[in-house]
């Protein structure tokens, strides 16, 4: 990118059907009610509710293709912004004072979906509601972006934390086997809807079949069959509280190409057939 944008601002939109495709700057993505699809070149993400996808500054695809509005509320951030509001953590007090505009080496974060904590929410929630009363060019605007930042930067932290369970000598090969590693993840929570592979898996991760079970469970305490297996659940158990989904639609919907080999699944994870299950929910809600 030649023309770095010089502002922090945000895109507060609703949309059942969208598509674009550019470049963009370091910013986080953030959807209520339905999920958005991401392609750049790291690999694919799916943005569900109570999750934000972080993206460098680069080139990437965006497609919505749902039944009902899909809310999305997405923060872009300067250039060099992450890396000012990351001095104030490292540098002391007196370089700061001595020297307040020095440059710092890019941060590069970890381009991947976060669980939004309860910190962040709040920060979303805050700026969303005082969008339409603060002035842009307001300090009060502006510190919306700061405080936001210092949480991610928090969350890149805890995240390098994460990436030592690693088995790598080397930094730089435990960072960059953990980038390829969440690429997986990732993939697997976009596409774990449909039937996908471990040799797809590991090719989208560039890494061998083995070296990939070995490494992702080394990060994730899990295998990505497990995951698979958690996320489809996850899903179908939203999808059977509502009464106008039928078990084979169910079934399709979360990956599988019958509804016995889903209701056997389902009873072997969760300990009562899915038919069981919504009779318990609607039983529930009485």
């Amino acid at each position: 990118m030649t023309d770095k944008p010089s502002r922090n601002y945000v895109l507060h939109a609703k949309s059942k059907q969208f598509y674009w495709e550019g470049d963009g700057q370091l910013s986080i993505k953030t959807f209520r009610n339905g999920r958005a699809h991401y392609k750049t070149s790291k690999g694919f993400f799916a943005v569900d509710e109570g999750r934000y996808l972080l993206l460098n500054e680069g080139e990437y695809t965006i497609s919505i293709d749902e039944d009902e509005d899909v809310e999305s509320l997405c923060i872009f951030f300067r250039h060099g912004f992450g890396e000012e509001i990351l001095s104030t953590f490292v540098d002391s007090t007196d370089l700061l004072l001595s020297d307040p505009y020095k440059e710092t080496a890019s941060i590069g974060f970890f381009e991947k979906t976060y669980h939004t904590s309860h910190t962040l929410a709040f920060q979303l929630a805050a700026l969303k509601e005082r969008l339409t009363i603060l002035d842009p060019e307001s300090i009060g605007y502006e510190e919306q972006f700061h405080q936001i930042m210092r949480t991610l930067l928090l969350g890149h932290l805890d995240v390098r934390k994460e990436m030592d369970a690693l088995h790598a000598l080397r930094q730089s090969t435990r960072e960059e086997l953990y980038r390829r590693i969440s690429t997986a993840h990732d993939y697997i929570r976009a596409f774990y809807d449909q039937p996908i592979r471990l040799d797809e898996i590991a090719q989208i991760a560039c890494l061998s079949p083995n070296h990939l079970l070995r490494a992702y469970a080394q990060v994730y305490g899990k295998t990505p069959h497990q995951h698979i297996s958690e996320y489809r659940i996850q899903r179908a158990k939203q999808l059977l509280a509502k009464l106008d989904f039928s078990m084979t639609d169910i079934a399709f919907e979360v990956g599988f190409s019958n509804p016995v080999s889903f209701s056997k699944m389902f009873k072997q994870h969760v300990g009562i057939s899915p038919l069981s299950f919504r009779k318990k929910v609607i039983l529930d809600k009485k």
